[in-house]
This record gives C-alpha cells, sequence and structure tokens, in this order.
C-alpha cells in the first residue's frame, strides 16, 4: 500500500520506541542477574575483554596467540552457561527481547517488507479513519442471526430471511478462507438495515487480522478522495496516498453506494476504480440498497456489465435491524 511520508514517519518512530524499549528492558534484566551473581557479571566482563584481545590478535597477524585466546574465551562462556543453568535463567536472557522476532523492529527482510510492517501500515489508516472502532463490534464473533426471521419468504428464492443470511454469512466465510487463492468480488445488496455493512466489516476484520490491506470507504468518502485527487492532489500529500492506496489494497469496500449524487464525474470515476481493481486482480466488496438494474440506469451498461460478470451477488431481505434493536 503506498504510504506518505508522514505516515512512513510515524511508523518508523513507533519502530524506534520499540527498539529502545528492548534495550531498556535488556539493560534491566543484565542490573538484576548482575545483582544476583557478581560471578556472572565478571565473566561476562573477562568475556568482552578476551575478545577485543582476539580481535586485536587477528589484526596483528598473531594465530598462535589467538588461539589460546579462543580456548579461554571457549572455557568462559562454557562456565557461563552452566552458571546461569545454575540461577535459572533462559539461554537467550542477554538478548533483547522483539515483539516481532522476524524484523527485530527494524519494519524489514531481506529489503522486503516485513507482514508486522504491513500490519502496521493498514492499522495506521484504519485508526485514521476510525473504522477499527467499528470492528471491534461488528465482526463474526458479534454476528447474530435472531433478528432474521424463519417464516418470511422471499417468492423470488423460495427462503426465508433467516435462511438467505445463513447463505451469505457461509459465502463471506468461503470468501475469506480461499481470498489468497481465488480472485472474488461481493455485490451486497437489499433494503436498509439487513446486515449489509455488518457482513462487510465481519469480512474486513478477518483479512486485517490475517494481515492483509483493507479499505472502507462510503461511497461518499470515496468520491471526495476522486475528486480532490483530479482537482486538488498537488496541494495535498494525503490524498495522493489515499487515492492510490484505493487501487492497491487488497480488499476495498464500498459501502451506501447510490447514497451519493451521482454526476457525469461519479460515474466515470466508479467505473474507473472497479475495472482497474478487476484488472489487477484486487478484489472489491460493494453494499448498496441499488438493484443490478438500477446500477445500469445511473451507472451506466459497462459498470452493470463489470459487477454482473465479475461480482457475487448476495441479496439480503427481512425486517430493518436497526429497528427490532430499539423494541428489544
Amino acid at each position: 500500500m503506498a504510504l506518505n511520508n508522514s505516515q512512513y514517519d510515524e511508523i518508523f518512530r513507533s519502530y524506534d520506541a520499540k527498539q529502545l524499549k528492548a534495550q531498556h528492558q535488556l539493560e534491566e534484566r543484565t542490573k538484576a542477574a548482575y545483582e544476583r551473581s557478581p560471578e556472572l557479571k565478571a565473566l561476562d566482563a573477562s568475556i568482552a575483554e578476551i575478545s577485543v584481545a582476539s580481535a586485536r590478535r587477528l589484526l596483528d597477524g598473531d594465530s598462535s596467540a589467538l588461539t589460546e585466546l579462543k580456548a579461554e574465551l571457549k572455557n568462559l562462556r562454557t562456565r557461563k552457561k552452566a552458571l546461569m543453568k545454575e540461577l535459572s535463567l533462559p539461554e537467550n536472557y542477554f538478548e533483547p527481547v522483539y515483539e516481532c522476532p522476524d524484523c527485530k523492529h527494524t519494519g524489514y527482510i531481506d529489503g522486503k517488507p516485513c507482514l508486522c510492517f504491513k500490519q502496521q501500515a493498514t492499522d495506521l489508516i484504519y485508526t485514521q479513519s476510525n473504522i477499527k472502532d467499528i470492528l471491534a463490534r461488528e465482526n463474526f464473533s458479534t454476528l447474530s442471526l435472531d433478528y432474521y426471521s424463519d417464516s418470511n419468504i422471499n417468492p423470488a428464492t423460495g427462503l426465508t430471511s433467516l435462511a438467505t443470511a445463513k447463505a451469505a454469512v457461509a459465502r463471506c466465510h468461503e470468501f475469506v478462507d480461499q481470498f489468497d487463492t481465488t480472485f472474488a468480488n461481493l455485490y451486497f445488496f437489499g433494503d436498509t438495515g439487513i446486515g449489509k455493512t455488518f457482513l462487510s466489516n465481519c469480512i474486513a476484520k478477518e483479512l486485517l487480522d490475517s494481515g492483509h490491506s483493507v479499505i472502507y470507504f462510503t461511497a461518499f468518502q470515496l468520491f471526495d478522495i476522486f475528486e480532490k485527487n483530479t482537482f486538488h492532489r498537488e496541494t495535498d500529500e494525503d490524498i495522493i496516498a489515499a487515492h492510490q492506496n484505493i487501487f492497491d489494497c487488497d480488499l476495498l469496500i464500498i459501502d451506501d453506494l447510490g447514497t451519493e449524487l451521482p454526476n457525469s464525474f461519479t460515474i466515470s470515476q466508479l467505473f474507473l476504480c472497479l475495472n482497474e481493481r478487476i484488472l489487477r486482480k484486487k478484489s472489491t466488496i460493494i453494499s448498496t440498497n441499488l438493484t443490478l438494474n438500477q446500477i445500469a440506469e445511473i451507472y451506466s451498461e459497462r459498470t452493470f456489465s463489470r459487477i454482473s460478470s465479475h461480482y457475487v451477488m448476495l441479496k439480503l431481505f427481512g425486517d430493518d435491524i436497526r429497528i427490532q434493536k430499539k423494541f428489544r
């Protein structure tokens, strides 16, 4: 995902803080161990002294003396290991403890971003957009099907509201499970308040927890970024990064499509966004109250074609859950 300079700086400041914390903790552990055993402190001092002497002899080409120093160094380390065992100290006691042992708080492994870096980048974007608070409340562990009727039947499918919701939830789990191996997009539609956004958030939480980059925008927010990037990008670095993230993130969620004011600009930008992500094999979830016929009428036949050809349609129906909660 594309990050702007201030976001990079913020992430690496956190890495610097973690490295300082790990070093401070190591110093505290070392101090505690030395207080318990002065011999351990003396052994470490001797090991350090002989290591420096060995390096000097190596530079001087004195191989005979170097052999003697190596033997002495080996004896000291053997004694230290035995003493640490007597003190019930683990072998890695004098090594820093890192939250991410893979990159050791550098953010990179062999020149490539570590998984923890990618996660921090995603976390930062989500923190800035306040989405994490929502995902703490709306996820698969808090999902309840109690609000879907087992008697209200959709005449078009012959399925009850509850059966329809169960099938949609199963498809969401499948979407998550196959995310890394199968390119797919989801189109949630139906009346207001029947769980479309909730299911999108469930998927977002699962993919975020597994280290994928997920970006959530309402339709209004999405088109606002497109507008600012088109007409004001030279003055706003954050907008440039946000626009890039729309095309680069693993999953883009567009919520409440159709609530914005459609015009020639939004129509063209929606097609560009959906088409480009399809070409890049980047998954997208759309939730809307609009039917596919309305998509064709409002956003053009081209957009209708992309959605109908590349998206799995999941229609939910039933009574407004928000209203039900008020009376329970």
